[in-house]
């Protein structure tokens, strides 16, 4: 009989993503709503990250997001005939051709008809996303202690950003 493995989540191996353990303090940057319904978190800096992490880098980051989302609810002419070509190719227009989102991280939704088009370009922003907080987190946070969890993981409702007790940099290394 086969041994089951226990299932764990992206958020629940912290050492998988560079962190020595698990977090002693999390903070979250909430979604703002001042400009309507689309995809943008405050980008006011949390107390909580004073003397982790330079204001600047964590504004980079969080910028960066905001303007990935910005551009991936942008609605243009081409992305609108990709999205009306694709239907009309069943498709298969995305097996030899990279979307207007891969191109310039657009999303569209000119027709509702389209859906799957959405869907897949909701899927190449999620990707640029999840790409961008991994080169974030190698390069700026987990050195400094910290570790952003992909807003994806929260629902698109918060950026969660974990504070570590010890800074990785000085933990010394586990064996395995």
């Amino acid at each position: 009989m086969a041994s089951k493995k226990k299932q764990t989540t992206p958020t629940d191996d912290f050492s998988a993503r560079g962190a020595p353990a698990p977090p002693t303090q999390k903070v979250f940057i909430q979604r703002d709503y001042s400009e309507g319904t689309q995809v943008r978190f405050q980008p006011k800096f949390p107390s909580e990250l004073e003397g982790k992490i330079e204001r600047e880098k964590f504004e980079y980051t969080l910028n960066t997001l905001n303007e990935v989302y910005a551009e991936a609810e942008k609605m243009s002419c081409s992305s609108c005939c990709e999205g009306c070509f694709a239907c009309l190719t069943a498709y298969l227009l995305y097996c030899c051709s990279d979307t207007h989102f891969e191109k310039a991280s657009s999303l569209t939704e000119m027709f509702l008809s389209s859906f799957l088009t959405l869907i897949l370009i909701c899927l190449q922003c999620l990707k640029k996303v999840a790409k961008f907080i991994i080169e974030q987190n190698e390069r700026v946070y987990v050195p400094r202690g910290l570790l952003i969890i992909d807003p994806v993981e929260r629902g698109l409702r918060v950026i969660e950003i974990c504070i570590f007790s010890d800074n990785p940099a000085s933990t010394p290394a586990r064996n395995n």
